[in-house]
């Protein structure tokens, strides 16, 4: 082998190994503590309107589930009407449970009113894949509506998948706007 064959290969490999050590880099995850803390000090800039965007950005969101409300209608006053998941998830968060609480309190005080619980997933993934993902987001909403006593038959699922975006923007944020379960009157 010639020198010049070992110091092209030497160099692919070198490069190679930069390459990969630079998509192994790691996030940082914050603790709740300091999620809330943050919360606390970016609603503080943002009312001055110079608030960095990274800061509004985790304003709107706890890891990667939004928890804006600029999206949200209410099913009934004072019942906000979706909750959110993280990628890829089907399992609710508190503020999702508290939600789906108000929720059911409401349908049980109103025994005429039937549901269809849509579900939804960002754009990324399959068609199939975020069908599939929507019903088992949707179903998982129905399910907590059952353990607080409304009855099977009062609640439809129904799943849209990536084909009905909330926001159509293509980033961390608007993906976390769209991974949802919607509860909607039907009569």
């Amino acid at each position: 082998m010639s020198l010049s064959k070992i110091l092209k290969n030497a160099f692919l490999v070198i490069i190679f190994g930069l390459i990969i050590t630079a998509c192994a880099t790691k996030k940082s995850v914050k603790t709740t503590t300091e999620t809330t803390t943050e919360t606390s000090t970016t609603t503080k800039a943002a009312d001055t309107q110079k608030a960095d965007p990274i800061k509004k950005l985790d304003a709107l969101m706890q890891g990667d589930v939004y928890i804006g409300s600029d999206t949200v209608g209410e099913l009934a006053s004072g019942v906000p009407d979706r909750v959110f998941f993280a990628t890829n998830e089907t399992i609710l968060t508190t503020a999702s449970r508290e939600t789906l609480r108000k929720q059911a309190a409401w349908l049980r005080q109103n025994s005429d009113v039937t549901v269809v619980v849509e579900g939804h997933a960002d754009e990324r993934g399959t068609r199939e894949y975020n069908l599939a993902l929507g019903e088992r987001r949707a179903n998982a909403a129905k399910d907590y509506l059952m353990t607080y006593g409304v009855s099977s038959d009062r609640i439809k699922v129904l799943s849209y998948g990536k084909e009905r975006p909330v926001d159509s923007g293509s980033n961390p944020l608007s993906w976390s706007k769209n991974r949802r379960s919607v509860t909607v009157k039907a009569n």
